[in-house]
Order: C-alpha cells, then sequence, then structure tokens
C-alpha cells in the first residue's frame, strides 16, 4: 500500500467535508431565492451545522474511541454523500435544515481520526509532513470546493452544486475503502484521562479566545456572497471568482502565517485581530467599488488563513497530554464560534443592513484582542515561576 495514496483520499474527504459545510455559504443567495427567505433564515444552515459539530465533537470522539478507525471513517463520508443528494433533491427549506444536522454530528469524528490516522501509518520522521497533507484538504476546499459549488449555483443550478458535492463525497469514500487498511483499535485512552485536561485554566482561556476569532471571522464570512452581492453588486459568476481568489490566498497565508508564527507566536497572535479588523475596516469603506473590493478580498483570504493556524497553535498547545482529545475541543469551540458569528451577523443584517454587518466583525475582533492580552499577562506568572524553579 502506497502511503501517498490513502493520504490524498483522507485529504479528498476533508476537501468534501469542508466543500459541504462551507460551500452553502457561497449559495445563500439561491438558496433565499429558492425558498423564498432571508438572509439570517438562509445562515442558519451554516449555524445549525456548526452548533451540531460544536455540541457532539468531543462527546462522540470519545464514544467512537474503541471502533474500528476505518468503519468510522466510512460511515462519516457515507452520510456527507447522502445529505449532498438530499439537498439536491429538497423542496423545502426544513427539509435541507434536517440533511445538514444529520451529517454534522460525524465531522468532528471524520476530521479527530483522518488527522490520527494519517500520523499513525506513516514511519515518525513523516508524521508532521502527512498530517499537514491531510489538512490541505481544508485550504483547497476553501480555494476550490467553495467557489465551484458557488460557480455551478449561478451558471448551473442548485441542484447541480449540491450534487458536485455527494460526487466528491463517493470519490472519498471509494478511495478509503481501497487504500486504508483496516484499523482496529488496539488501546484505548479512558474517558478520565482525556478529560482530565480540562482543569487547566490555561486551556479555558485558550478555548475561549478560538471562540471569539471564529465568532469574529464568521460573522462577517458566513455573509460573503450577500456582501458581495448586495453592496458591491458583483453577479454570481463574479462572487465565484471572488470565492476562489479568496480561498487560493488562504493557502497562500498558511505558509505566511506559519512562518510568523515559527518566529515570533506571541507578536503575531497579539497582532492578529488588529490586521483582521484593520481587513473589516477596507471592506466597510471600499464596499461599493468593484476594483477595490477585488484587492481587499486578496488580501482578506491570506489573513483569514492566519486565524485557522494560529486558533490551532493555541489549543494544542494546551492539550498535548490527550492530542485527539484536544484537536475535537478544537473542532467544537472553532464551531461555536461559526454558529454564534453568523447569528451575530445575521443579527446586524436584519437590524441595521447588509453593508452595517462589518462593525461585527470589528467589534468582535477587538475583544479577541483584549481576550489575547489577558491571556498573556495570566500566563506570564506561570513562565517566571518554572524560571526561578
Amino acid at each position: 500500500m502506497q502511503s501517498s495514496s490513502f493520504i490524498f483520499f483522507l485529504a479528498l474527504g476533508i476537501f468534501s467535508i469542508i466543500t459541504t459545510e462551507i460551500g452553502i455559504i457561497g449559495v445563500l443567495p439561491q438558496v433565499t431565492d429558492k425558498f423564498d427567505i432571508t438572509p439570517a433564515q438562509a445562515g442558519f444552515l451554516v449555524s445549525a451545522f456548526a452548533l451540531i459539530v460544536a455540541v457532539s465533537g468531543p462527546l462522540l470522539t470519545m464514544l467512537t474511541s474503541g471502533i474500528n478507525r476505518k468503519v468510522i471513517l466510512l460511515t462519516a463520508i457515507f452520510m456527507f454523500a447522502i445529505s449532498n443528494i438530499a439537498y439536491a433533491f429538497s423542496s423545502t427549506f426544513e427539509f435541507i435544515i434536517v440533511f445538514r444536522i444529520v451529517p454534522a454530528f460525524f465531522h468532528p469524528i471524520f476530521f479527530s481520526i483522518a488527522i490520527a490516522t494519517a500520523a499513525s501509518l506513516v514511519p515518525p520522521e513523516r508524521r508532521g509532513k502527512a498530517v499537514t497533507q491531510v489538512l490541505a484538504g481544508v485550504t483547497v476546499g476553501f480555494a476550490f470546493g467553495v467557489p465551484i459549488t458557488s460557480y455551478l449555483a449561478a451558471k448551473l443550478s442548485l441542484e447541480a452544486a449540491f450534487l458536485f458535492g455527494a460526487i466528491v463525497s463517493v470519490v472519498a469514500f471509494i478511495g478509503i475503502l481501497v487504500w486504508l487498511p483496516s484499523m482496529p483499535v488496539k488501546e484505548r485512552m479512558t474517558f478520565g484521562r482525556q478529560i482530565s485536561i480540562m482543569r487547566k485554566p490555561q486551556l479555558w482561556l485558550a478555548i475561549i479566545i478560538v471562540f471569539m476569532i471564529y465568532t469574529a471571522m464568521c460573522s462577517v464570512y458566513s455573509y460573503f456572497a450577500e456582501y458581495l452581492g448586495k453592496v458591491t453588486h458583483m453577479n454570481g459568476t463574479w462572487i465565484s471568482i471572488m470565492l476562489m481568489v479568496f480561498g487560493i490566498t488562504m493557502i497562500a497565508g498558511n505558509f505566511l502565517f506559519g512562518f510568523l508564527a515559527n518566529k515570533s507566536m506571541t507578536r503575531t497572535v497579539i497582532l492578529f485581530p488588529l490586521l483582521y479588523a484593520a481587513i473589516y475596516l477596507f471592506l466597510y469603506y471600499f464596499g461599493s467599488y468593484f476594483i477595490p473590493m477585488m484587492v481587499v478580498v486578496f488580501i482578506w483570504g491570506a489573513v483569514h488563513a492566519g486565524g485557522l493556524i494560529l486558533s490551532q497553535a493555541l489549543l494544542m498547545a494546551e492539550t498535548k497530554e490527550a492530542p485527539e482529545f484536544g484537536n475535537s475541543l478544537f473542532v467544537s469551540f472553532s464551531n461555536i464560534g461559526i454558529t454564534v458569528g453568523t447569528l451575530i451577523g445575521g443579527w446586524f443584517i436584519a437590524q441595521w443592513g447588509v453593508h452595517q454587518l462589518i462593525w461585527s466583525g470589528i467589534i468582535l475582533c477587538l475583544l479577541s484582542f483584549l481576550l489575547i492580552i489577558i491571556k498573556l499577562a495570566a500566563s506570564k506568572p506561570n513562565v517566571e515561576k518554572q524560571a526561578l524553579n
């Protein structure tokens, strides 16, 4: 068996999940038109999915920790294929909501197990690279999965957009079935050992920061297509292009913020929310101008990637004793952030209109900055104490 084959299909599975979860953002205008609902109601498709992921993630990761890893991965990706088919042929908004909820339970399980599987099936010296390759499915999902979904909805139909997600899921299912070996669990970590890390105050501060960063990012990003359509007056084709530009620059942003974090994690974390708030100011003041907005979206995508990298690094630094459970906490609380951010953004739109949406993101970025300063101040005495010992 070639390790590159199963790594590719694990990454494709994550690509499929991201395309399903986030791709809905690029087709919200078509969803609102088809079902005659408001943008805030359509945004519930984003927040409901994220909320289920958030609530179920850590518990389901623990409950399934004794089941054959391959069986769990195949079950999860199969449910994503079924849900996309259900979206495509749905005739009511309520029916779509039901099939957004079902696969959401499998999202955190697939992520946690895919990452652990990539690390366990390669030599120790290749583990870091294998995990990075699997997680590339996230950025590639943003770069291509989301804009392709948006493009198909604009040029063909909403049904075609959802069927694209189903096809990708089926291909990932077949690849995992063929290339991944059976992986029965030999040694199961006890629930108590996993939960014990939750006693650390610094972990809870990190969790709150991750939540707030995602809330700040997704309060605006969840209405990306709506903002470009209503404020910048871009058509469906241009919105698809902007989504792709956003995703491609996210890939570049991964390398950029990875480099900056390696040079100085503390400085990068402190500056990130201020940089994101500055991007929001540009979005607000240049929102009505076509060409300037293209430039802003280009930079926005690169900065957005920093939120994903820095958030995960912050949380993983506090969960080294139980990394798989720690990863489920990251998936869980980042999705709580997506849920709350989407709801806050929808509320701002309902109260003051799409253009004023940006202020929700600015306020949340400043709150994130404040929390980061508090965490650093709280951790300083511990560092000094260790140095004295």
